[in-house]
């Protein structure tokens, strides 16, 4: 599948297959593939520590499968918060005419090398600001980082958020995303506006033993 085209020049897309094929700028290149592989081994497999069963994303694979899964990087030096927009952007345009069941797999990830790899807190910052409008329109985006001390869902102890180069990943909003945006007033009531009708009682459940815990 060739990547659709872009929004802006800010930020360069491309699919899995693009990169698997080499055509990717050579300047870009290794940190793409580094991380499509990385998300290969990584996010489709289980992990002792996760806490849960299944692979650390259970979208990643399928998303794979489908060639919905684009990786991109920006262009030039431009100011990484307005190349969030642009990706924001991009994924709207996109993903507008996809049938629901594929929207919910398109997912693309903003690799950022030219961030710091031992200081998490510069990316943190980006992803708490983006988020608020993000969620708002119905999407997510997390971050990723060699050094992200972010707790995982199931299990406090174990870092799920590290990859060997600092990104940023966006996928579709959807009903198990909850537990993700509970504990922000404004995100949780966007969720429930969304899909207060929809909760299934075993994210329900979940809530409920994270509450009393």
């Amino acid at each position: 599948m060739t990547t659709p085209p872009q929004v802006d020049a800010r930020v360069l897309f491309w699919s899995a297959a693009e990169v698997d094929a080499g055509e990717v700028p050579e300047q870009h290149l290794p940190y793409v593939r580094e991380i499509l592989a990385w998300a290969r081994r990584y996010l489709v497999s289980a992990h002792p520590e996760l806490g849960r069963n299944g692979p650390v994303c259970p979208y990643t694979q399928p998303s794979l499968h489908k060639g919905l899964f684009h990786l991109a990087a920006l262009s030039g030096e431009g100011d990484v918060n307005e190349a969030v927009e642009s990706l924001r952007a991009w994924y709207e345009r996109i993903g507008a005419g996809m049938a629901a069941g594929d929207r919910e797999l398109l997912t693309v990830l903003l690799v950022l090398p030219q961030l710091d790899y031992e200081d998490a807190s510069g990316l943190d910052a980006v992803q708490a600001v983006a988020k608020d409008k993000f969620v708002e329109d119905g999407l997510m985006i997390g971050q990723f980082h060699p050094v992200c001390d972010a707790p995982g869902l199931w299990n406090p102890e174990f870092k799920a958020l590290r990859a060997p180069v600092p990104l940023l990943a966006i996928r579709k909003l959807v009903v198990y995303d909850l537990p993700f945006l509970v504990d922000h007033r404004a995100h949780a009531e966007s969720y429930l506006r969304r899909f207060a009708s929809e909760i299934p009682s075993r994210v329900r459940k979940q809530l409920a033993q994270r509450i009393i815990g």
